[in-house]
């Protein structure tokens, strides 16, 4: 089968095009497996951090992708749950314990890092860690919603915020384009506040509904009781601090954070930034309960995200866009 694999660890500037075109055996699917032929692979910064050394693939050659949605073509012995011909998508959680904390757990494996993932055309699973796709969807806009979408819902239920409360998002991306609409959905009478560090972001999450939006320093026009940071920048930690309401938190929606703004962290003050009972909480990876959660609910609203898509063989260009940070909405590799 066709897949774009990644063979070492670099800086994007040195290394614009980490991945290459190749043929990898098919995989055969165990007992308890479906075997899905891949139809579009959502395009994640965690990719970037996976090339980048930030959260490094076990070996080497891997294909990365874990916004997975295909058919499933075939199935182990003991598959029940689903037929042949049926849609499905997979997320970063590819297999765990299968506990409620199951995204904690030490054994935790990763679709696209520790195991092949999604820039291929096939594709095997366990049948309990992949997910029905909602009819209301076609596949490059379910993509997202494996990961994006749904560790965006992570972080919104993890920020704890009632009907009414202000809500705030830094950075404007795959994820927070989706959780400013689940939000809007959820929480009808809470404003929600937007801080990105370009312009076109910041006009897009007006047009999604953001009551305001404005540059990752500026001053919100009144504190939030929760933001969402998504970004792989410290500076947004910082100024996101600072614009949260006493008692408030702030909720870290990333897996890993790049050194190349790390001295911001000089910058913290006790008194401004955490004191009166501030406080910060980290998103850790996902589990099944939560896709599953997510695609029911977003389905009912329906939630809609903006996609950008490109064959699979121009996955360099989209990881180069990805890694500028001058995009909007979510990016969709065609593999089928």
């Amino acid at each position: 089968m066709i897949a774009m694999v990644l063979d070492r660890l670099g800086a994007m500037e040195d290394f614009p095009e980490p991945l290459r075109l190749t043929e990898i055996p098919r995989p055969i699917p165990k007992a308890d497996e479906i075997l899905i032929r891949v139809s579009m692979c959502g395009v994640c910064h965690t990719e970037l951090d996976e090339i980048e050394g930030r959260t490094p693939p076990k070996f080497f050659p891997i294909v990365p992708g874990h916004q997975i949605v295909g058919n499933v073509v075939a199935s182990g012995s003991a598959v029940s749950r689903f037929v042949v011909g049926e849609r499905v998508g997979v997320g970063w959680i590819y297999a765990s314990t299968g506990a409620n904390d199951e995204n904690l757990a030490t054994d935790f494996c990763a679709t696209g890092r520790d195991v092949n993932g999604g820039y291929a055309e096939y594709l095997a699973v366990r049948e309990d860690y992949a997910y029905a796709i909602p009819a209301v969807w076609d596949d490059a806009e379910a993509a997202p919603l494996l990961c994006a979408g749904a560790i965006g819902y992570r972080a919104l239920r993890l920020a704890g915020i009632r009907d009414g409360d202000v809500l705030g998002l830094t950075g404007f991306g795959g994820s927070a384009h989706l959780v400013l609409q689940l939000a809007r959905s959820i929480y009808p009478n809470s404003e929600i506040y937007v801080f990105a560090r370009n312009e076109e972001q910041r006009t897009f999450a007006l047009k999604c509904g953001a009551n305001w939006a404005g540059d990752t320093g500026d001053v919100s026009p009144c504190q939030a009781q929760a933001i969402i940071d998504t970004t792989p920048a410290w500076k947004p930690v910082i100024a996101a601090l600072a614009r949260l309401h006493p008692g408030g938190r702030l909720v870290i929606n990333a897996i890993r954070k790049d050194d190349a703004d790390k001295s911001e962290l000089q910058k913290l003050s006790y008194h401004d930034h955490l004191w009166m009972e501030r406080e910060i909480k980290t998103v850790a990876n996902i589990t099944q309960f939560d896709i599953r959660d997510f695609l029911k609910q977003a389905s009912q609203i329906p939630l809609r995200p903006q996609v950008q898509t490109y064959p699979l063989v121009a996955a360099n260009t989209a990881l180069q866009e990805l890694k500028s940070g001058r995009f909007i909405g979510s990016k969709v590799l065609v593999v089928r």
